[in-house]
């Protein structure tokens, strides 16, 4: 009988590995860039403290200051969330330290300030972001952040390369991709796309895979659920988003619903 060329591609997808090091990302909902709204900004100190007081998983994101250290922040500008403007890894950690997020008197903190504020009482997944940085240092601060942290803790990220080299470096730190398929309206763009994402996850090797909801359901998590990996869905918004992550993922990276 011959197989689809979808089902050949299937073949091709990573096994899962030790269900034990994964089981934590499983066990709590994770709060998308920590528990934030209102007056409390993403990716704070104030957000990661919300986050563990209702138990759930903190979501963060990581870049490089230009001095070498992972500080906390998801925009490569610092213009939407901070009182300053321009671009984040121009500028290195003391500078950083004294900028203010907009609003409050909480400034960025680095990864390890809030390694040793969350001090493991909540799992963590540590999204690296590598666009213009150079992927072994920051790979390489993060892994040094991270040495003798006692509380559950994975990185992920959109670069497969990321978890490629945690693979390489740092094999008990779970590692993830971070994906993305919107929906292509021809069989050649489909095409082209399952190929690309198959690479990437080949690339990557990854321990679980992060996936848009927007996207779910889908035959590629399918798949990927069905070998095995974990399957976390990101940024469930709704009631509605949250019961298509119910059946289709095994646990969710949201935000609070605006006002």
């Amino acid at each position: 009988m011959r197989l689809s060329l979808s089902k050949l591609l299937n073949l091709t997808l990573p096994k899962a590995g030790s269900a034990e090091r994964v089981v934590f990302l499983k066990a709590q909902p994770f709060a998308h860039r920590g528990l934030h709204g209102g007056p409390i900004v993403e990716n704070s100190r104030a957000a990661c403290l919300a986050a563990i007081d209702v138990g759930h998983g903190i979501e963060l994101d990581v870049q490089l200051a230009s001095s070498g250290e992972p500080v906390v922040f998801h925009d490569a500008l610092l213009d939407r969330l901070t009182t300053k403007t321009g671009r984040l890894a121009d500028r290195n950690a003391d500078e950083l330290a004294a900028i203010k997020l907009a609003g409050t008197d909480e400034t960025i903190p680095l990864l390890s300030q809030i390694l040793a504020l969350v001090a493991g009482r909540v799992p963590l997944l540590i999204e690296i972001k590598t666009d213009g940085a150079s992927l072994n240092l920051i790979c390489l601060a993060v892994r040094r952040a991270l040495e003798g942290y006692r509380g559950d803790a994975a990185v992920m990220s959109f670069d497969p390369g990321v978890a490629r080299w945690f693979g390489e470096h740092a094999k008990r730190l779970p590692r993830g991709l971070v994906m993305t398929m919107p929906p292509q309206p021809k069989r050649i763009g489909r095409m082209q796309q399952a190929l690309k994402a198959r690479l990437a996850l080949a690339r990557a090797k990854p321990d679980f895979v992060a996936y848009n909801i927007d996207h779910l359901p889908g035959a590629l998590p399918s798949a990927l659920r069905a070998r095995g990996l974990p399957l976390l869905t990101w940024t469930v918004r709704s009631a509605a988003q949250e019961h298509v992550a119910l059946v289709c993922a095994d646990e969710i990276i949201y935000e609070k619903p605006s006002d």
